[in-house]
């Protein structure tokens, strides 16, 4: 069954599923006779109509194909706006949109900041700010989609969220003094969450120095889905060979991982340094 997040009723992709449904419905087609017809698979459709996938720009133009444009519905142009929608790079949405709504448990690794989904508003102004040549209007965009992005943290089902952050995070200066301080005291509120585990990772860990990831599991036996940090674009893969390093990768990095307790007071005395 999809777990479905709370979306905004007005957004474009939710009225894109909803005009999905509608049509399907009115042409009486199953939701698998339309899944042939994209070539994709029933649970694919089903989620298309919830939300909780984003649509291509195939099946978009397979599903005006397939429909027409009754009362002037163009699924193209819906298309068009979900991707012309701010506040993030087009090749995330996917990862925000299809994967975190459904994932069962999410496993993050960062040997540089603090996760997207733990920052502070202040935290993630500062990282924002400082990319070259953004404008004040991109950054605003960015630390609203991030703060809706965080939204789900706070739903009832919520996902097991497993972090692992290298000690030097909670030593690197991002802003002020204040806005560390802010931060690890967030991270301290997130971690007494009892879908929030928080470990700290011994420097001395070269394992994890290849970069960020995150490990999606998925529920009904969906393959994992990972993505991976670059200083371009990211990579999202369910590659088996991909999904199965990074993996052995997350392993090693346990290995280097104080206990739960332990890393919280590291967290403590890491805040109580930044006066």
């Amino acid at each position: 069954m999809d777990v479905v997040p709370s979306l905004d009723p007005g957004s474009p992709r939710v009225r894109f599923g909803a005009e999905l449904r509608r049509l399907r419905e009115a042409a009486q087609l199953s939701q698998a006779a339309v899944a042939s017809r994209l070539g994709c698979t029933q649970t694919q459709v089903s989620r298309l109509e919830k939300a909780t996938r984003s649509p291509s720009k195939s099946d978009a133009e397979r599903l005006d194909r397939l429909f027409g444009t009754p009362d002037g519905v163009s699924f193209t142009r819906l298309y068009q706006r979900i991707v012309a929608q701010p506040g993030g790079p087009v090749w995330f949405r996917s990862w925000v949109e299809e994967i975190e709504p459904t994932a069962r448990i999410l496993r993050s690794w960062d040997p540089l900041l603090i996760p997207g989904l733990l920052q502070t508003e202040a935290y993630a102004r500062c990282i924002f700010s400082q990319e070259p040549r953004i404008t004040a209007e991109e950054v605003e965009e960015r630390i609203q989609a991030r703060t809706r992005r965080q939204q789900i943290l706070e739903r009832e089902n919520a996902f097991t969220f497993l972090v692992m952050i290298d000690l030097g995070v909670l030593r690197r200066e991002v802003g002020e003094p204040e806005v560390m301080r802010e931060q690890l005291d967030h991270l301290l509120k997130r971690a007494r969450q009892p879908t929030v585990s928080i470990q700290i990772v011994d420097p001395k860990c070269l394992a994890g120095l290849m970069g960020a990831f995150m490990i999606a599991e998925l529920p009904d036996g969906q393959p994992d889905v990972v993505h991976v940090d670059s200083s371009t674009e990211g990579q999202i893969t369910t590659d088996l060979d991909t999904v199965t390093a990074i993996w052995k990768r997350y392993e090693a990095i346990r290995l280097w991982a104080y206990p739960e307790r332990m890393s919280l007071r590291m967290i403590e005395e890491a805040r109580c340094g930044w006066t």
